[in-house]
């Protein structure tokens, strides 16, 4: 790291800084090592750290895979959830309808693009919360699906 060279009271030493961690320095004196504790109170660095929170989507985007239910609840079931905020142009299913992973739910219009919703449960179709040409808002429930 650093290298010393010293003369005190006629005897010279040649002396290298090795490590510094926290308060505790490691250096090498006349080709001997020794462990150092400095004084010295260290300081923190003014610059902040930057910490960002886990951003979590409102509804997968991928469905090729199904998810894992609770043990005691039934397979397949659950919410799907507007990704993003829109226009509903079509709905692709009706109550009582049999899903499969991937199955074209809904087509959404947002920011003048068409966009499909597909599922990402396999059951049947209990309910949907949405009519053609409602707007929704993102993380809103538009398809409920039971086993």
């Amino acid at each position: 790291m650093k290298n010393f060279k010293f003369t005190i009271h006629g005897n010279k030493y040649d002396v290298n800084v090795v490590n510094v961690e926290d308060n505790i320095a490691e250096i090498e004196v006349n080709g001997t090592t020794y462990k150092v504790e400095v004084d010295k109170t260290l300081q923190q660095s003014k610059t902040p750290k930057l910490v960002r929170s886990l951003s979590v989507p409102s509804t997968d985007s991928a469905a090729s895979t199904t998810k894992t239910a609770a043990p005691k609840a039934p397979k397949g079931t659950g919410l799907i959830k507007s990704p993003l905020p829109g226009v509903i142009l079509e709905i692709h299913v009706k109550v009582g309808d049999q899903i499969k992973i991937g199955t074209k739910l809904i087509t959404l219009e947002a920011m003048k693009m068409e966009n499909n919703i597909n599922s990402d449960k396999e059951g049947t179709v209990k309910s949907i919360n949405i009519g053609k040409g409602d707007s929704v808002l993102e993380g809103d429930v538009l398809i409920e699906i039971g086993a």
